[in-house]
């Protein structure tokens, strides 16, 4: 069986895989290894907060983990379709 590819259209297998893939960088608390995954106009929205652009999103993320010690991001395909996913996101 060929490796899934990690770009639309999704199979099941391949949505789950792009989803732990993404999953992993975060729980490593490394800002720049995160932000490697964002497009270089990436906006993001953190409650009334709006990083856009890698570094933006990199000094935010600096912020969140020098006060968040034992931040664990958790991510878990909720749907796809096509080209679509929706992600379900937890942290503690």
């Amino acid at each position: 069986m060929p490796e899934p590819t990690l770009i639309p259209p999704f199979t099941e297998q391949s949505a789950v895989l792009k989803v732990r893939m993404a999953e992993d960088p975060w729980n490593t608390r490394d800002p720049d290894l995160v932000v490697k995954a964002y497009t270089s106009d990436t906006v993001w929205r953190n409650r009334t907060e709006f990083p856009a652009g890698r570094e933006a999103i990199r000094s935010f993320l600096v912020r969140k983990w020098a006060k968040e010690l034992d931040y664990r991001l958790i991510k878990e395909l909720w749907g796809f379709r096509n080209h679509r996913m929706a992600v379900r996101f937890a942290y503690e």
